[in-house]
Parts: C-alpha cells; structure tokens; sequence
C-alpha cells in the first residue's frame, strides 16, 4: 500500500533532513500496530533476523541504543539479549521507502538466533535439487 507522505519524500535529494518525530508519526504499522524489522550486523553485513516492532520497541531501541522487539509468542516488548546476554547494539536504523520496514545495522554480542547460531537464516533453500541445506550447527 502506498504511503502518500513517503511518496511526497521521493524526490528529496541525499543530505535533506527531516524530523525524527515526524518520520516516526508516518511509519505504517500491520493491524496488529507492528512494523517487520530486519537486523542486519553492522560491520559485516549480514542478516541476522527479522522480527517485529511496535511503538514502544522502537521508542526504547532509539533511546537505549539496545535493540528491542516485540515478542508475537509472549505478546510483549522484549530487548534483545536480556536473559541470554546476546545483545544487539543498535549502530543506525533505517525506513524504507514506503515506511513500512525497518532495517537496523547492530553490533551483535554472541548469536542472533535463539537456537545458538549466528543468524536466524540457516536453511538455504537450493531450487534446482529442490532441497534445502542447513547451513550451520548449533555450537
């Protein structure tokens, strides 16, 4: 769906700075007041996850620097690393051009996945065998 107001922003050139508040008020968030987020490790670029935010975990990620989400499973805010000590810090966040996902580039501290690995996209899907191959173990 398009977001007449980051449509209007388009043709903005690089540099141009808008208000954070203002940004933030637009943001397009799912029936269930979310927003998909995908975290991305800052020096490396690799995908680390994809998890969701909502108003709240986007307020405490930008005023605490830790990357924090919002837990479908446990329907609440959830910072990362809080009982397992595999802390993202949050380095930049970034609005797609519909306003409709975040990216943020962190600093990760151990794995990013729950099962113990570096990153959450572990299933590499090989189209022509049509298999899909695990590509790292649980440490």
């Amino acid at each position: 769906m398009k977001n007449d107001y980051f449509e209007s922003l388009e043709q903005l050139s690089q540099g141009h700075t808008l208000p954070l508040a203002e940004i933030l008020q637009k943001l397009q968030f799912n029936s269930q007041g979310l927003i998909p987020v995908i975290t991305q490790h800052a020096e490396t670029g690799e995908v680390l996850m994809m998890a969701w935010m909502n108003q709240e975990a986007i307020e405490k990620t930008l005023s605490t620097g830790r990357m924090t989400y919002w837990s479908r499973s446990r329907n609440q805010v959830w910072v990362k690393g809080e009982t397992s000590g595999h802390v993202q810090q949050l380095k930049a966040m970034r609005v797609d051009c519909d306003g409709d996902t975040l990216l943020c580039l962190a600093d990760q501290v151990g794995a990013a996945c729950h099962t113990g690995r570096q990153n959450c996209f572990y299933f590499e899907v090989d189209y022509p065998s049509q298999s899909v191959s695990i590509t790292s173990s649980v440490p």
